[in-house]
């Protein structure tokens, strides 16, 4: 099995790389591997495709966050599988029709010729708030939002009752119109109908011819249990239409979970900051914690120190992409109690007697050392 090479490599970008870079580097590999150019060179067209692929990774914030943390098995199967130049005109299509930098070469019909492609929808966004509880187990939510959906009264032509849309005599009907300079064809939307091949000389009073209309959409969306602040979960073919019948969009819902009062989250694990008496410090005691499944036991050990750390195994959050629970983690810190009862007082009036006979070894290293700070040894002296 060949290695797949590391993205950035490919792109030959640094791993700090803003989006723009990105579309700059992927730019000129396009230019430069494009099959347009590179006729009967299987190898440049296998480069067209490595490329591209990266390019999808790297472009999408969390693809390319998956990829930081976990390299090539945390996207395995994130990327489309490419088999033509066809397929990445089709994942790309605002890419290489007039959204980054035009449509380099446009697209290829089966007999060869130029086509127009119609054009994805637009993708929406919306943003789903959880409880922690929810992020770590998963939830059904109901979510609404407004999206642009077919015109009902033009059927999504934009025309009114009685007319119909006609030929642009600009581009032909290609919705495109090609300049050339050298081997590169550059082909952009044209500018007399902005790219659908049509113009309509009575537009539908509903949609003002944009064969659209707004809508508000209600959805269910079944949020993975262990999604974490700023995830997204996808919706897909839930965006808005596409205005000369392509494929509608998708519905991005960005994920917000709310602080809890007990728990802190790092990645799959929890944290929790546990208080702790001086007595079960010292003696040691089983106590009970909160989890989030509800109350586990935890042993303090005899001696426990503030900012000791106990683990219990599991009870932290689930990987939504696969793999074992995280863990809970116990930081204790000792409580010393703002208010005593006379019995309390004088237990620790006779404990701090004991003290003075019996210096912890902590302490009487301490105090050794401070000696030794305010009281130079004879050497010292001497040659003073």
């Amino acid at each position: 099995m060949v290695e797949k090479r590391d993205y950035y490599e490919i792109l030959s970008v640094s791993r700090t790389a803003g989006k723009v870079e990105i579309d700059r580097a992927y730019r000129k590999l396009a230019i430069k591997f494009h099959p347009d150019s590179n006729r009967d060179d299987e190898d440049a067209v296998e480069k067209f495709k490595e490329a591209s692929e990266a390019y999808e990774i790297l472009s999408d914030p969390e693809k390319r966050e998956r990829y930081n943390r976990f390299g090539h098995a945390g996207v395995e199967g994130a990327a489309h599988q490419f088999n033509s130049a066809e397929d990445i005109f089709e994942a790309f299509g605002d890419l290489f029709g007039g959204g980054m930098f035009g449509d380099l070469f446009g697209g290829r019909s089966a007999g060869g010729g130029r086509r127009r492609r119609s054009r994805r929808g637009a993708d929406i966004k919306c943003n789903v708030t959880l409880t922690l509880e929810e992020a770590a187990r998963g939830v059904s939510k109901d979510i609404s939002f407004r999206r642009r959906v077919r015109c009902a009264t033009c059927e999504g032509s934009g025309a009114a009752a009685g007319s119909h849309p006609e030929t642009c005599t600009t581009c032909g009907g290609h919705g495109q119109v090609i300049q050339s300079a050298g081997i590169l064809r550059v082909q952009t939307a044209c500018p007399n109908c902005n790219g659908t091949g049509q113009q309509i000389s009575q537009k539908c009073e509903d949609c003002r011819g944009s064969g659209l209309q707004h809508e508000k959409a209600e959805l269910t969306v079944e949020i993975p249990a262990g999604v974490d602040d700023g995830m997204r979960v996808r919706l897909q073919n839930e965006g808005e239409a596409s205005p000369d019948g392509g494929p509608p969009g998708d519905c991005y819902c960005f994920i917000s979970v709310m602080p809890h009062p007990l728990f802190k989250r790092n990645n799959s694990d929890l944290i929790l900051q546990l208080p702790i008496s001086y007595t079960q410090a010292a003696l040691g005691a089983d106590i009970e914690v909160p989890t989030l499944d509800g109350p586990n036991s935890l042993q303090v050990n005899a001696g426990t120190q503030t900012g000791d750390v106990f683990t219990l195994k599991g009870q932290g959050i689930v990987d939504p992409r696969g793999g074992r629970a995280g863990d809970l983690l116990v930081q204790v810190f000792i409580e010393v109690p703002k208010k005593l009862s006379s019995e309390q007082e004088k237990l620790l009036r006779e404990l701090a007697d004991v003290e003075r006979e019996a210096v912890l070894p902590h302490r009487k290293s301490f105090l050794e050392k401070l000696k030794t700070f305010f009281e130079p040894d004879e050497e010292t002296q001497e040659k003073a």
